[in-house]
């Protein structure tokens, strides 16, 4: 027989151990529960679990954010789940789907409510245009924050970037990231994808081409993947932060839609720290 203690303790210890931080209190009662994970927005709901405390203690967690999911046993062996088991998991999947497919649909309908009452930009005197030395390029005001569209693959506002005077970053509450972008000018040959909004400015004002923004640089590859299906024979050039994350991820991008990869040539520089300290684009 399994103590309950030591089986609850060890199923929040293989939590820990995949880097999902437990709730204090774990029921031991079959059903599935949902809690919040240390580290996400407050108020959210992102993890998951069933434990079953019988004579063979196991159980299973989820976190929807980082897509960890396992099974536990407090023997250690693996153990089949039963068919309530698995009913219920795809249950909390389907849930889980159909809130976020509701977030999104209410964050896309903010977003283009905000983009209509943001005011278009004239005069390029905001302090971060001024600082990043780049133009608007379509982006608008909206109380006191430069407001960035961000689009999905069928080319509608789905969230939106808000980039303050002293060049703090947000977006909407629930908006569509992944996947999704902005984009600077219209379609070359060549096309140029980037992590920021000043770096695409910046390359884009140097080169002329059209420019993709992912936003960050762990949506590099998924931004890639949209990019080659909508330009089958474009040349897609991935342009990297020069940090050991960004250039991992740029040149993973780059292989993802068969594209090319360059980074400017110090560390720690962007496109925009290069091009404005004189540095040449090429592609």
């Amino acid at each position: 027989m399994y103590n309950e203690n030591d089986a609850v303790n060890g199923f929040k210890a293989a939590m820990l151990d995949n880097g999902i931080t437990p709730p204090d209190t774990l029921i031991g009662d079959s059903f599935l529960h949902r809690f919040f994970v240390e580290g996400d927005r407050k108020g959210t709901l992102n993890g998951a679990y069933i434990l079953h405390l019988d004579n063979r203690p196991s159980g299973w967690t989820m976190h929807d954010k980082t897509g960890v999911s396992f099974t536990w046993t407090a023997s250690g062996k693996k153990q089949p789940m039963n068919a309530a088991m698995r009913k219920q998991i795809e249950y909390a999947k389907e849930v889980r789907q159909l809130e976020q497919q509701k977030a999104h649909q209410m964050a896309a309908q903010k977003a283009n409510w905000i983009w209509q009452q943001a005011e278009p930009i004239t005069d390029p005197s905001h302090p971060y245009l001024v600082k990043k030395r780049i133009n608007p390029h379509g982006a608008r005001l909206y109380r006191e924050a430069l407001v960035i569209p961000i689009y999905d693959e069928s080319g509608e506002i789905v969230n939106l970037q808000f980039i303050g005077a002293d060049g703090t970053k947000r977006f909407l509450k629930s908006g569509r990231k992944q996947g999704c972008y902005s984009v600077l000018g219209e379609p070359t040959e060549t096309l140029l994808l980037c992590e920021g909004w000043a770096t695409g400015a910046s390359l884009h004002e140097s080169t002329g081409h059209y420019v993709v923004v992912a936003m960050d640089c762990g949506n590099l590859k998924p931004v890639a993947g949209v990019i080659r299906r909508l330009h089958p024979n474009g040349k897609i050039i991935v342009c990297a932060d020069n940090d050991p994350i960004g250039v991992e991820k740029a040149t993973v991008a780059a292989f993802a839609c068969n594209g090319l990869y360059i980074a400017p040539p110090d560390e720690g520089q962007d496109f925009n720290d290069y091009i404005n300290t004189g540095g040449v684009v090429y592609g």
